[in-house]
């Protein structure tokens, strides 16, 4: 989600954000309506429903809803399942060729049929878009793409054995979509998708307006692994979460997902008119360091790597983890020392014996050295950006915390900012032609699949969704090491390598591990929220 993408994907908004007064239909109606049609409301906001231009929480959920995977991960289970695929696929001799039959007879809503040839064009013109914004960098390993035939894809990997390909033929970077309808080269707008009813996932769009209103309808040429228990689904876009919640408890929702603050939550809690639904953890919050423009950055005028690096290592000094999640989350998030969260193969604190006091709390003293030893001048002047519009309106709370234990001590002086979402997403970023607006700023992630790799690849390997200017040979070789190593043991001493350096270079600093929550109507069934932060309505029913 995340998490984990979190911008050209402003030319995907501009071309959306022209159906927002009226919406797109075809079918349907996007008005309440009563029986199994469910209704769902959220506060994220969706950039494109495009995969190859968005990388973002509330795009995706959009989108595994109306678009097949070849692989999918079942309700409960942790390994990859045949999502429109026939069978578990199959490498072949050397490790280099990975070879997967789909389902016969499938076919898209518009009833274009569904074969090999539209998964090649998928894959193929999300390499060849390389949106700034989408999720090319998942498929880094992916050489090339051949179909002998309609119902077989062969998958060049330049990883031998790759452990991690058909999670991400299962992530953001593997939704199958209408080669007919899409465009090869560019991001195809909302418009031309929903007129062009090029869905084969569990539901089809019916109706469309731009974070107001969404509206399914079960899809039942669909044959894959989860098909839809409900016949139709409504989506309302919520400004705020105050008024999300005021919505569930009057029974304007069915379900409440994404985001609800941690009071919000507890006062759900003891509220008989609803239920609290926990998921799994993995999601993440964390400070990333934009490598050109921080201070003594690359493209500074006083550019030093050695400077920049200790005003890095000073801000880890100096935050109080603990703090953030007692005060501003009550224990809803919790202290993450690691890239990698806890409960993944490969997690290791190295964070925490490294910086602050070794036990977990802030240092002044720590981080003063650091700064003294290597000649900076203090108060470090930083501004650090935050978007409570999609981190959810404790995010305010959060980073008013964070300015306040980076100035402890006089060491820096943080000017907090915060910008509408879609623009943040845009100039956030490095890019050819800038070195993106925020030297300093907020992300979170939510994994798109449950393996350490999604906790890294996309964060430190060259190319990756972050795109703050980052880029360490050693650890992009380790990178590309684990993702083919078969033995565990082995797989894990690489994982724990690659921490130890991140640990010294600190281009993110993570602060914090969530869990999933949702709150439901008491008449309201089958809400499943899995370890990779994708809730599907297909599950769901009411009474």
């Amino acid at each position: 989600m995340n998490i984990k993408k979190i911008g050209a994907a402003m030319v995907s908004v501009a071309a959306v954000a022209s159906l927002a007064a009226c919406g797109v239909k075809d079918g349907g109606s996007s008005s309440s309506s009563s029986g199994d049609t469910l209704t769902i409301g959220t506060t994220d906001k969706i950039v494109s429903l495009d995969p190859a231009a968005s990388y973002d929480n509330g795009s995706y959920a959009v989108q595994i809803q109306v678009f097949p995977f070849l692989y999918a991960q079942d309700y409960g289970q942790s390994d990859m399942s045949p999502d429109i695929a026939a069978d578990d696929g199959s490498w072949n001799a050397d490790g280099t060729e990975f070879t997967v039959k789909l389902k016969s007879g499938l076919k898209f809503a518009n009833g274009h049929k569904l074969t090999s040839s539209d998964v090649k064009f998928s894959l193929d013109r999300i390499k060849k878009i390389n949106d700034e914004n989408g999720p090319a960098s998942l498929l880094a390993n992916v050489e090339s793409v051949a179909t002998p035939d309609d119902t077989t894809v062969v998958i060049k990997d330049s990883v031998k054995n790759d452990v991690t390909l058909k999670q991400v033929l299962g992530s953001p970077a593997g939704p199958i979509v209408d080669e007919e309808v899409f465009s090869a080269d560019k991001v195809t707008d909302a418009d031309t998708i929903v007129k062009g009813n090029a869905f084969a996932g569990p539901y089809k769009l019916t109706s469309f307006k731009l974070n107001e209103a969404l509206a399914y309808a079960k899809n039942d040429s669909y044959k894959g692994l989860t098909p839809a228990k409900n016949n139709a689904v409504q989506v309302k876009y919520f400004a705020d979460a105050s008024n999300l919640k005021l919505a569930i408890q009057q029974g304007q929702v069915d379900v409440a997902y994404r985001q609800l603050t941690p009071t919000d939550i507890a006062d759900l809690k003891k509220d008989s008119k609803v239920k609290v639904v926990n998921g799994p953890g993995g999601e993440e919050r964390f400070i990333t360091f934009n490598m050109k423009i921080m201070p003594y950055g690359e493209s500074q005028p006083n550019a030093d790597a050695n400077k920049a690096k200790a005003v890095r290592q000073a801000a880890a000094n100096l935050i109080d983890r603990e703090a953030l999640s007692t005060n501003v989350y009550k224990g809803t998030y919790t202290p993450l020392y690691s890239f990698i969260p806890d409960g993944l193969s490969g997690h290791d604190d190295t964070l925490k014996s490294a910086y602050g006091d070794g036990n977990g709390k802030p240092s002044v003293e720590k981080a003063k050295k650091v700064l003294e030893d290597a000649g900076v001048s203090t108060p470090v002047e930083l501004s650090l950006q935050y978007n409570a519009e999609h981190y959810g309106a404790s995010s305010a709370d959060e980073y008013a915390a964070i300015k306040s234990q980076l100035e402890n001590g006089g060491l820096f002086k943080v000017n907090l900012q915060q910008t509408e979402w879609t623009q943040y997403q845009k100039e956030r970023v490095v890019t050819e032609d800038s070195d993106g607006s925020y030297p300093a700023y907020q992300l979170g992630w939510f994994p798109d699949y449950s393996d350490p790799d999604n906790y890294l690849s996309p964060f430190f390997r060259d190319g990756n969704f972050v795109n703050n200017g980052y880029s360490n040979s050693q650890v992009n070789d380790l990178i590309v090491q684990q993702a083919g190593e078969q033995d565990k043991s082995k797989r894990e001493d690489l994982l724990k390598q690659i921490q130890q350096l991140e640990t010294e270079d600190l281009s993110t600093l993570p602060l914090l591990q969530g869990a999933q929550v949702a709150v439901t109507g008491t008449n309201v069934s089958g809400v499943k929220l899995d370890a990779s932060f994708r809730f599907r309505y297909a599950s769901v029913t009411k009474s």
